[in-house]
């Protein structure tokens, strides 16, 4: 985090409340990291309870104010529950990072309606619903709080065997815009981070087994896909490092934008 003390601006997130989504791993769990070590209160939510956990535990070992909640976030019942729990546990939520997300492959013409339907619910459907129940409650409270949604360099180019992933990850980055300029009168701010290739267990997982690093590097021609211009993929904490620009004052005058953290893999599209 050095880093970020080191510019000018504020980006102290001392007893501010955060919510990310997605905090069991990879960009969201180096997210939940971060903004705990700028001395927010995080709220750490995923399905997944056994790796939230290992998570939270561990960064709860060294005093940081994080906690766990499992939660289905297409689950409009379980949403609002967890917010309201959050509020009356810790405050006015301040800040809100939509990072959870799923990965279904194939070609439209092999996928299945349910490999759809589960990518929209939870890419989807879950960040709206999750963004729509903070938004009301920035809104109550009056918290002239930041909304980030981490999207993917995916929605911006067409991507073979992506179209779902690609679909849903565009539909979030129209959304996100489109909640920003209706919450831009009570001053929160919503922004996209766009990824592209990321060191993380999702980007292994199509990988099957053999470590893809450099053919993701290089690009694929027989698919159409460009290689990555700086010669090296992300780091989660490349990521999550432009999260927390978004969320601080820093980005105090950035709304309705998109972010793509590539190096360049999109051609700056």
């Amino acid at each position: 985090m050095n880093n970020l003390n080191s510019l000018d601006g504020n980006v102290d997130f001392s007893d501010k409340v955060s919510i990310v989504t997605g905090a069991a791993g990879g960009i969201g769990a180096e997210i939940v990291k971060k903004l705990a070590q700028q001395g927010s209160i995080v709220v750490a939510v995923d399905l997944n309870q056994n790796g939230l956990n290992s998570v939270v535990n561990e960064l709860q070992k060294t005093g940081y104010k994080v906690h766990a909640y499992a939660v289905d976030i297409s689950s409009s019942s379980e949403v609002e529950a967890m917010v309201s729990e959050v509020e009356s546990r810790f405050g006015p939520i301040n800040y809100l990072v939509n990072g959870a997300g799923t990965l279904k492959v194939g070609q439209v013409t092999e996928l299945t309606e349910e490999d759809w339907d589960i990518t929209m619910r939870v890419n989807a459907k879950g960040v709206f619903l999750v963004s729509r129940t903070v938004a009301r409650r920035m809104i109550a409270n009056n918290t002239q709080g930041a909304i980030v949604t981490l999207a993917s360099n995916a929605a911006l180019v067409a991507r073979m065997d992506m179209a779902a992933y690609s679909a849903s990850k565009a539909a979030i980055i129209s959304m996100t815009k489109c909640l920003g300029l209706e919450l831009a009168e009570y001053g929160i701010r919503c922004n996209i981070v766009a990824p592209g290739s990321t060191d993380t267990d999702m980007l292994r997982s199509l990988w099957n087994g053999v470590d893809s690093t450099q053919i993701s590097i290089d690009g694929s021609p027989e698919t159409f896909r460009v290689g990555v211009p700086l010669g090296r993929i992300a780091q989660p904490d490349h990521v999550a490092s432009t999260v927390l620009f978004l969320l601080s004052d820093q980005a105090m005058h950035i709304t309705m934008e998109t972010l793509t953290v590539d190096g360049g893999a999109t051609l700056g599209v």
